[in-house]
């Protein structure tokens, strides 16, 4: 039996440990950035041998948007989206976690009525953003106050409530990626003098009120968070000396906690030249951590079995192997190989690389 087949049981019991990794689709295509049943419903359903699905970033607000058709969990017609999303996945055996999502300063004033995006420092950084009008430069953002930290810590904990009421089987806190956690973390995008900035202790206090806040509407064993320590040249971030210590600091604290898992992020680009950046983040950080550790970026079946006997992991998450194989669990279990995906289609709108890949054995007995 490979490791990824096997079934897993500690907080969160799955029948497998491949995980379906949140992977932003631009779909939402309507008015009030719902899912729908016939696109993400079909979607996620189409995937739910996963041993548990995660979603692609979610919205808490309106003020945490910042890329165009991505589906929202912060009012009523987004909550019955996502009731039947659910009930399909639930339907065919699956679990699903949704990601609570907001961008902070990768965003720009085209989804905010002409309003500067959040971040914790008025820091552009000079990314583009993915407006309802093609790709537009990001701008300096507005600096939060404590009165717009404590709005959002708010945001998150509604969100986290809505989530329940679709019927999901718990959250995904989105803590990485540049976006604005991330941001909170990083003292290149975090030049605060209050209590948000400075120490571990202080660039780690927002992310750890949004948790306190979102364990009060659900479970801590139905929590989980999302971090990418060595994430460096993209979504605007930049390590320094103290990043790394940072996380570290984060991520024993989070043995304070009795969450779902947490889920860490290989280094997306080359960071070897870095002396103070972590080249293997599973290798590094499993020691620190007590509880349920998931993996992702760039594994395949072999390196995923591989990272789980060697115990430096406890999950995999797969992203672009899910988009062109919903199947994907099968074929592993099968030895099938793998169709590709198309990039073209990532983000564009309707069926079309989305719902239409064909499973294996369908496309055989076809």
């Amino acid at each position: 039996m490979q490791n990824l087949l096997t079934p897993y049981n500690k907080n969160i019991s799955l029948k497998n440990r491949v995980v379906m990794a949140p992977m932003t689709r631009s779909r939402a295509v309507n008015d009030e950035n719902k899912p729908t049943d016939e696109l993400q419903g079909l979607y996620y359903e189409q995937r739910a041998s996963a041993g548990l699905i995660i979603t692609e970033g979610s919205q808490v607000s309106e003020r945490a948007v910042g890329y165009v058709n991505t589906p929202g969990i912060h009012t009523k017609a987004q909550v019955e989206g996502w009731k039947k999303v659910t009930k399909r996945v639930h339907d065919k055996g699956g679990k699903i976690f949704i990601q609570l999502w907001h961008v902070g300063r990768i965003s720009h004033p085209d989804f905010h009525d002409g309003e500067l995006p959040l971040a914790p420092s008025a820091i552009n950084p000079n990314e583009q953003s993915y407006t309802p009008d093609g790709f537009k430069d990001t701008v300096t953002p507005k600096e939060m106050t404590k009165a717009d930290i404590k709005t959002t810590v708010e945001d998150f904990k509604n969100a986290a409530k809505n989530a329940v009421e679709a019927g999901f089987d718990g959250v995904e806190i989105h803590s990485s990626n540049g976006y604005l956690f991330h941001q909170f973390f990083n003292g290149t995008s975090n030049k605060r003098t209050d209590e948000y900035g400075g120490s571990h202790e202080n660039k780690a206090r927002f992310f750890f009120e949004v948790l306190d806040a979102v364990k009060e509407v659900i479970p801590e064993e139905k929590i989980g968070a999302r971090f990418n320590p060595s994430l460096n040249g993209v979504f605007g971030m930049t390590m320094d000396e103290d990043t790394i210590p940072t996380f570290e600091y984060i991520i024993k604290k989070l043995n304070d906690y009795n969450l779902a898992y947490i889920h860490l992020s290989e280094p997306f680009t080359d960071v070897s030249d870095i002396p103070y950046a972590v080249t293997e983040i599973a290798k590094h950080f499993r020691p620190l951590y007590n509880g349920t550790l998931m993996i992702n970026a760039g594994f395949d079946q072999d390196s995923g079995n591989e990272v789980i006997a060697s115990g430096n992991a406890d999950l995999v998450a797969f992203g672009k192997p899910f988009i062109s194989n919903p199947d994907l669990v099968e074929r592993f279990e099968q030895g099938l190989e793998l169709a590709e995906w198309d990039k073209d289609t990532f983000y564009t709108p309707g069926k079309e690389g989305y719902t239409d890949y064909p499973m294996a054995n369908a496309k055989q007995n076809a």
